[in-house]
């Protein structure tokens, strides 16, 4: 509900209430994954798209899913590429858009969308995937609806070129080093890595208005200092978990179980979208059970945005999923 994940593999094969077909504005089939959708669906769907006099760019329209594990098919035309000075971007915000808006007009609870017009169309597959995960995820801050964004091949999903080699650099200044120590260095890191702070230490460093709220907070759980940190950001509950590309569902469950251990992602999701600082987002993670360890390319990856202080979460999740890291959210 209200999150967005990525799949690699076959569009046709997605178990969806509804996917998107990346079409042509006459919506008789084509290429690509247009012409992928109509041999899975069967005759019926070129039949059903007879009667629906085409479709104009950055619109869309429904069918039914026939053959295909989906329900529907929602059929969108996106722009051609023509150097991104005639309009394309818009053009491409209202094929999403307008296709998310159908979904749900159509009872739609999950969708499945592939990289619209970033292939014959020729929309820089970079900018395509920014557009994309800008549009859906600001969709998904007021609607609920889980929405897969289904990569053919990992070679298609591109972050820019600059902000890989900066997160490459990054990584390789941190992990690298971990991985170079001798034996005994990397013991003795480990050992002091594992150390919690002294109580007395942590008091002062998280305690500006006394003694009694110092304590109060070394006994937080992470449920606890999750709702503590919503009410002092001001953002309400379901602000929080769809900013963090989290369940509604998983939501409730740590609300209302003061124990609740989440995930590693889980918990750093959380961290993004409170915005957090990096110590504080060290202290959220360590009340879950974890710490940040660069040992871990995932780990290196959300430290690098929160220390850039970018904390868009799908963002994030584009450079993961670059990475071949698992994603943020739960």
């Amino acid at each position: 509900m209200g999150r967005i994940d990525t799949l690699l593999g076959d569009i046709t094969q997605v178990k969806a209430d509804a996917i998107v077909n990346a079409a042509n504005c006459t919506l008789l089939g084509g290429g690509g994954v247009d012409g992928a959708i109509h041999r899975a669906a069967g005759p019926e769907l070129l039949a059903e798209c007879r009667t629906l006099n085409g479709c104009k760019t950055g619109q869309a329209k429904i069918t039914k899913g026939y053959r295909l594990p989906a329900k529907f098919v929602i059929h969108t035309v996106g722009p051609i590429w023509r150097g991104g000075g005639h309009g394309e971007r818009e053009l491409l915000v209202s094929a999403y858009r307008s296709s998310l808006e159908l979904a749900m007009a159509n009872g739609c609870e999950t969708v499945a969308f592939p990289l619209i017009s970033s292939g014959v169309y020729g929309y820089p597959k970079d900018q395509a995937l920014k557009v994309a995960v800008d549009t859906i995820g600001e969709f998904l801050l007021s609607h609920d609806m889980t929405v897969y964004l289904v990569i053919f091949d990992r070679a298609a999903y591109t972050i820019g070129g600059k902000l890989f080699a900066d997160i490459a650099a990054y990584i390789d200044d941190r992990y690298v080093d971990d991985h170079t120590d001798s034996g005994e260095t990397q013991r003795r890191r480990m050992v002091m890595a594992s150390m919690p702070m002294a109580a007395a230490e942590q008091a002062a460093a998280a305690a500006p208005s006394g003694l009694d709220e110092a304590l109060s907070k070394l006994d937080e759980s992470f449920s606890q200092m999750l709702l503590r940190k919503i009410d002092e950001c001001g953002m309400t509950d379901a602000q929080c978990y769809k900013k963090a590309n989290i369940d509604r569902k998983l939501f409730s469950k740590i609300r209302s179980d003061v124990h609740y251990k989440p995930s590693k992602p889980t918990a750093m999701a959380f961290a993004v979208a409170l915005e957090l600082p990096l110590e504080e987002a060290r202290e959220m993670l360590e009340k879950a059970g974890f710490a940040f360890s660069h040992a871990s390319k995932f780990d290196i990856i959300v430290e690098y945005f929160i220390a850039h202080q970018n904390y868009n979460i799908f963002e994030i999740n584009e450079a993961l999923f670059a990475f071949d890291q698992s994603l943020l959210g739960g």
